[in-house]
């Protein structure tokens, strides 16, 4: 019989390993994935395929860790399923007896053996001389949702692995799921403006807005950018959704005046009143955007003489001093490593300051685990302490909030976002390096928004590293994020079902998706929003397969969908009543311009102005969107939501008016999708947007500031119309807050 051809190896090794074949862009076009691109990948993945011989060697170890592995790493099963497992036994133990300890999450271990021989055997291989066949076990015992660890022994063989039993669907609220809807205003945290905070929106904002929403509003949630930690480093790493890490978040949203150490610290107290910091404050608020560097120092200065204050009581031993310990237990060493990172961070960049990322530390610390990096963290406790102590206190102000919006009957509260990325030079990278595959780059394939296609710089998630860790990194990523919210979205939700890697060395269009382990992944994000009561939304934005969405309904987790977006095959947009109900509908998003930038084209004018767009696609897009306004106009007034006498040429709107502004918001509140997020931008008609891909120090990303302090949403002091009008679509609706 002949041997395999190198391309029908590489062919069995990219489907082993995910690599789709191709694909198929928006234009309709497909793309067949370049043996280089698979070869590339491939070796990312640790697999080598440089010739026949290699695929050769590296296909047959696959297949031997596959079958000489007693037991899965993991099994993640539905709830309603019985409980199976699957052996790896060689055909000379079928007459031995295998013995069992089932360890429930929460629950007394039990112990039972079966006779391998009588279980039923659903497939065998022969491999080195000695055959291997699995068998089918079905567990006597019934487990409930969560993370339960099974062991096996057989004869002087062990393994264990974790069983993982999941939901139905994703966490329904209540009054959705009875037919009702429910809208929320969207905020970009740091870009709120008060005459209290320190030139950076904080928690203490959020309680303001808060109270805003449930008075103003009479909605059900507030939905906040990634709360990440980054490193308020401008222009770069300053975006929250390319945070340093994702599972905790910034500092510079702490209400410093607001925690209780504050009130304990003369010093704290003393510095806050003299002139030199009054007048940085002052000034800060007055900056047209977030001076992150600015104001992280500022807060450092003082968050250092607070944990200082806190260190005395704790030497005391008091209530609060047990509950910052026993947030240290919960947390373990997913915070320990984080802190660490920090501390590091700032004691190596204060010795040598070009020093600005890991890669460039000494080696030993590049490396979480080395003695080095121990020693640092016995020797600097006190360093590592404090940022552990950082994020103990925003655990307090982020629940503080959500309890506020409980308090003011919100029915959802916050509304939390889980990035998709992780900065390759941040904290996550350093401290979890085996979970991120290295050789390759996320992006996305060319489309009419980028025609070259994108790089977004980051690494891919390693995901049979995280089936080998019983996907305990991924559960935290999600339970860490839902913490203290009603609602999270997923950015780029797509990440659940496969990526566009490109390969080092090729740019984005010569990549290639790569499917994940999409099974497992949602059935444990169900899991996590049943457990914290959350409703997940998935940002399944731009290119799009049909299972994808058909998965995330059956899941029962919210699709997002933009008003821009929504048309239909003919070119023009859809009517409202077809939305699907299973959906979260907004105006925009952080990365797409402003309802009154898209009417007024000031997104064009700012890419144009910072070189993205050259004069001659500035005009091609300048008139495409006069087409695209014509199209929005014509179906308002056929919906009918603007009056017949108003002019009916798109001509005529050189800007977004009032008329426009209620038809296109009351558009978005009749449809009948569950959840209808407004962006405070487009509720008070800003025209420029948060973020312009494509650029960095050319336009002031993540940086932007509300156009109305707290204060005057509060008091109506110029937005009184603004609110009433969205306040009476919610009504008009039926979104009007429940809880």
């Amino acid at each position: 019989m002949p041997s395999d051809t190198f391309q029908q190896l590489l062919d069995r090794a990219a489907t082993l390993y995910g690599i789709d074949p191709g694909f198929w862009d928006i234009w309709g076009r497909y793309h067949e994935t370049a043996t280089e691109a698979r070869q590339a990948i491939l070796g990312a993945l640790g697999v080598d395929a440089r010739d026949r011989e290699s695929l050769e060697r590296s296909l047959a170890a696959h297949t031997r860790r596959e079958w000489e592995r007693l037991l899965a790493p993991a099994t993640v099963a539905g709830e309603s399923e019985t409980a199976e497992l699957y052996l790896n036994v060689p055909a000379e133990s079928l007459g031995e007896r295998a013995r069992f300890q089932v360890t429930p999450e929460d629950g007394q271990p039990r112990e039972f053996e079966l006779n391998l021989g009588e279980l039923p055997q659903t497939g065998s291989i022969e491999m080195d001389g000695r055959t291997w066949v699995r068998k089918r076990v079905r567990l006597p015992v019934r487990l409930p949702l969560g993370y339960h660890d099974i062991a096996l022994r057989l004869g002087a063989s062990c393994a264990a692995t974790r069983y993982i039993v999941t939901p139905r669907q994703a966490w329904t609220d209540p009054h959705l799921s009875r037919g009702g809807r429910a809208a929320g205003i969207a905020v970009s945290l740091y870009g709120i403006r008060s005459a209290r905070n320190w030139g950076c929106g904080d928690f203490g904002d959020l309680l303001d807005i808060v109270d805003w929403v449930a008075d103003k509003l009479d909605a059900s949630f507030v939905s906040l950018n990634p709360l990440h930690a980054i490193f308020n480093r401008r222009p770069f790493n300053t975006s929250p959704y390319l945070p340093n890490s994702i599972f905790y978040q910034n500092f510079l949203y702490l209400d410093v005046e607001g925690m209780e150490d504050f009130a304990l610290c003369r010093r704290a107290r003393e510095l806050r009143r003299s002139p030199p910091v009054e007048a940085e404050i002052q000034a800060l608020r007055e900056a047209p955007f977030v001076e992150y560097e600015r104001v992280s120092g500022l807060k450092l200065r003082f968050l250092k003489l607070l944990f200082a204050q806190f260190l005395r009581e704790r030497r005391k031993g008091s209530a609060r001093a047990r509950e910052f310990q026993a947030y240290l237990d919960r947390e373990g060493g997913l915070l320990e490593k984080f802190a660490t990172h920090c501390a590091l961070d700032e004691h190596l960049h204060g010795r040598d300051p070009e020093l600005w990322i890991w890669p460039q530390w000494p080696a030993p610390f590049q490396d979480p685990d080395s003695a080095e990096t121990r020693a640092f963290r016995t020797r600097y406790w006190r360093r590592v302490m404090f940022y552990q102590f950082l994020q103990w206190q925003i655990d307090v102000q982020l629940q503080r909030a959500q309890q506020r919006a409980r308090d003011r009957r919100l029915s959802i509260g916050l509304y939390h976002d889980l990035a998709l990325a992780t900065d390759q030079f941040g904290s996550d990278l350093w401290a979890h390096r085996k979970f991120y595959v290295t050789g390759s780059r996320v992006g996305s394939p060319p489309d009419d928004f980028a025609p070259g296609g994108q790089d977004w710089g980051f690494p891919p998630p390693a995901a049979l590293r995280h089936r080998e860790d019983g996907y305990r990194l991924f559960a935290e990523s999600i339970r860490k994020n839902c913490r203290h919210g009603g609602a999270l979205r997923i950015d780029h939700v797509m990440r659940l079902f496969r990526l566009y890697w490109i390969p080092d060395g090729a740019d984005a269009a010569h990549g290639a998706y790569v499917r994940e382990l999409t099974g497992d992944f949602v059935r444990i994000l169900a899991l996590e929003s049943v457990r914290n009561r959350v409703i997940v939304v998935g940002e399944d934005l731009g290119t799009v397969d049909p299972p994808v969405r058909e998965t995330l309904a059956r899941f029962g987790i919210l699709s997002y969908r933009l008003f821009y977006f929504e048309k239909k095959e003919s070119g023009g947009f859809r009517a409202y009543e077809e939305y699907p109900r299973q959906a979260l509908v907004s105006s925009t998003t952080h990365d797409l311009p402003t309802l009154a930038g898209f009417w007024a084209g000031a997104d064009l004018e700012a890419r144009r102005a910072a070189g993205v767009l050259e004069e001659t696609a500035f005009r091609a897009q300048s008139k495409s969107r006069m087409a695209e306004k014509q199209k929005m106009l014509d179906l308002l007034f056929q919906t009918p939501l603007l009056a017949p006498h108003l002019p009916r040429s798109a001509a005529a709107y050189p800007d977004l008016t009032g008329e426009l502004h209620n038809a296109i918001v009351g558009f978005l509140a009749l449809t009948p999708s569950q959840l209808l997020a407004i962006n405070h931008e487009d509720l008070t008609k800003e025209l420029a947007q948060q973020n312009l891909p494509g650029t960095t120090w050319q336009y002031p990303n993540w940086g932007r500031k509300m156009r109305f302090t707290v204060e005057q949403l509060q008091s109506g002091a110029g937005t009184e119309s603004f609110t009433a009008m969205f306040r009476n679509w919610i009504a008009v609706s039926g979104r009007q807050n429940v809880g």
